[in-house]
């Protein structure tokens, strides 16, 4: 195997223990945030499970192309079935939950990284109406849209049979076909695993 393939996959080989630890360094001089604060001190869970999954799905695992779509925030129509041959990244999330807010800054730094490779960033807030979610994104400095789904659960449902989202926040890169191709469950720690699996998700052929 190569060593880019070994260095990927390394990449990918993160503990529950370095996450909690490198979050609690990054944000020790943060202004106190309750949600935030109980997340770090293991009052609130990131995830059901009890370790950080990360999880790359090989091109012959993957299920069937997922079509997801609603409103935004903003009011927006989106559908993913207009971004067919663009790598397609879904955030689930809602305001109040802790682990949403630590990945908030890294999650915006990949989008800024990528935005002009031909990916698509996609939140999808199960929780909250227009108002708040459009506060936590102007808190965050969040720029990419979110789907409001609170009321509908249509983008939640449209991923139940490939990649069930048990609890936020929960992020997929879907390639270019609209498969699920990779799944972080919790909040992804820091940039670099989020960017590698987006980039192996471009390396491949449409």
């Amino acid at each position: 195997m190569s060593s880019p393939a070994r260095s990927r996959r390394d990449v990918l080989r993160i503990g529950a223990g370095a996450l909690a630890g490198a979050l609690a360094v990054g944000l020790s001089a943060c202004a106190p945030d309750p949600a935030t604060d109980a997340f770090l001190n293991g009052k609130e869970k990131a995830y059901t499970a009890d370790d950080l999954r990360v999880v790359e799905i090989p091109v012959d695992k993957r299920g069937e192309p997922v079509v997801f779509g609603g409103t935004t925030e903003s009011g927006e129509k989106f559908s993913s079935a207009d971004s067919v041959g663009e790598v397609i990244v879904v955030n689930f999330w809602y305001a109040t939950c802790g682990p949403c807010r630590v990945e908030a800054k890294d999650l915006e730094a990949v989008w800024q990284k990528h935005k002009g490779d031909g990916v698509v960033f996609m939140g999808v807030n199960i929780y909250d109406q227009a108002a708040t979610a459009q506060a936590f994104a102007e808190k965050y400095g969040v720029t990419y849209p979110s789907l409001l789904d609170a009321d509908s659960g249509q983008a939640k449902l449209a991923f139940a049979k490939v990649a069930p989202i048990q609890a936020p926040p929960t992020t997929l890169v879907l390639d270019r076909k609209g498969r699920v191709a990779a799944r972080i469950i919790g909040p992804i720690d820091g940039t670099s695993i989020l960017s590698t699996l987006i980039a192996d998700a471009l390396e491949e052929k449409a």
